[in-house]
């Protein structure tokens, strides 16, 4: 179970990390100090889940049948899937050259203003279910907090 839900975490990051940058087209400039806030979070927050799911966290034999391994591990999948098919609606909302405000369609748009960032959230706390650690909900809570202020921020 811990290499699986390492798994979970590196194909994520691996995604975010290696495969987003090579697809999104330019964009407004990211301040420094949020680069740098960003840097950060996800160097604690790697080391704290990969920690966790190395040293600390065990799991009971079958833990990949239990119905919150299984709960869990289909909301990251489902989070996972609705954060790329999100970030692909946004990506395509303008043509090279255009500017200005659109609203996105289609996928989830069709039901929350902030998809993508729906997605991720559900991604995490499928993830802190699957794991059932304190670190894996903290991190959870934390997406939430931040995803949720921007995704507020966003629909207004």
């Amino acid at each position: 179970p811990n290499r699986v839900l390492l798994g979970c975490f590196l194909l994520h990051y691996a995604h975010r990390a290696l495969i987003f940058p090579l697809l999104i087209r330019e964009g407004k400039p990211t301040p420094f100090f949020t680069f740098v806030l960003a840097l950060l979070f996800c160097v604690f927050n790697g080391y704290l889940q990969g920690r966790s799911l190395t040293t600390y966290a065990t799991y009971p034999p079958g833990w990949l049948g239990d119905s919150r391994f299984i709960a869990g591990f289909l909301g990251w999948l489902i989070g996972m899937a609705i954060n790329i098919h999100s970030d692909h609606i946004l990506r395509n909302l303008r043509k090279p050259g255009e500017t200005g405000y659109k609203i996105p369609r289609g996928g989830m748009f069709e039901y929350v203003s902030g998809a993508n960032f729906f997605g991720e959230i559900l991604e995490w706390f499928g993830f802190a279910l699957a794991c059932c650690t304190i670190e894996s909900l903290a991190f959870a809570l934390c997406t939430l907090f931040i995803l949720g202020s921007r995704a507020r921020q966003h629909h207004k």
